[in-house]
């Protein structure tokens, strides 16, 4: 076989046949909600992402993380997908352009303790590495327990996301739990104030009902005016009439994920926090 025969060959599989197994590749990627797992110590939890149907690897993606309420705890890795925002990207897809990681609470626990954030985190970060997410977009979303999972997370990994939206959420954890953390019991005589300083300037949308009878509305009227006293971006929808679900109402906003994927951080990422 002559030089120019060889080089013609080369020359071709370079045109033709990389561009194509590109774009196999690219079609065989997994796209929809994703079963993972990841194993901290001897302990491994399941979780689920969501990767939308056009995924490439080409480009970066903004990247949410969810947590899910009291009520979908559990080890299954399955259904902290069916209420909220899984609900939402499932009937609105189109909306939601973006990696959504999904983990899921053990049961008897409780997204502010530390074993569940680290878990939570580490979902998170394996997802952004295996999806090509932007780390400059990440989001952090959560409903009841989840709303109070997020506020304990910005405050422990302050700086780590371009926004949070915590929906019927609150600060003051309920007593069964907080005797779970009695090294948290009363470690600051005004915990909104201090949560508010540590949420700083990164951009906060707030969502309740005035009617819920599990967490009530004020838990987020005082964060509101927690943030705004420290000169932070916060705005606030408050349902009236509404109990506990209002995150039916708050992920179906159409503006929602319009003002979600316009914030992005500004600076180095900041290291994670010594346990």
């Amino acid at each position: 076989m002559n030089q120019m025969h060889v080089n013609g060959l080369v020359c071709n599989f370079t045109r033709v046949i990389l561009p194509l197994l590109s774009l196999a590749l690219i079609c065989s990627a997994e796209t929809g909600f994703l079963n993972r797992t990841v194993k901290l110590g001897d302990t491994t939890y399941r979780y689920q992402v969501y990767v939308p149907m056009d995924w490439t690897a080409e480009k970066k993606w903004p990247v949410i993380l969810f947590l899910h309420g009291a009520g979908e705890r559990g080890d299954d890795g399955i259904i902290q997908t069916e209420v909220g925002m899984g609900g939402a990207i499932r009937r609105f897809s189109d909306r939601f352009p973006a990696i959504v990681v999904l983990p899921q609470c053990r049961k008897e626990s409780w997204w502010s303790l530390p074993e569940m954030m680290e878990q939570a985190m580490a979902a998170l970060d394996r997802s952004a590495k295996e999806f090509n997410g932007d780390t400059t977009r990440l989001y952090l979303t959560g409903l009841s327990m989840g709303g109070f999972g997020t506020w304990a997370i910005a405050a422990k990994y302050p700086g780590k996301f371009a926004a949070y939206a915590p929906v019927c959420g609150g600060i003051r954890l309920p007593a069964r739990v907080a005797a779970l953390q009695p090294q948290n019991a009363g470690a600051s005589e005004d915990p909104y104030a201090e949560t508010a300083k540590k949420v700083g300037t990164t951009p906060v949308w707030v969502f309740h009902g005035d009617a819920d009878p599990v967490v009530p509305v004020s838990e987020s009227r005082k964060m509101v005016e927690a943030i705004k006293a420290a000169g932070g971006n916060v705005r606030y929808s408050e349902y009236e009439g509404v109990g506990h679900n209002s995150w039916d109402r708050a992920y179906r906003e159409p503006e929602f994920p319009v003002w979600l994927f316009s914030q992005e951080r500004k600076g180095r990422a900041p290291a994670a926090p010594s346990r």
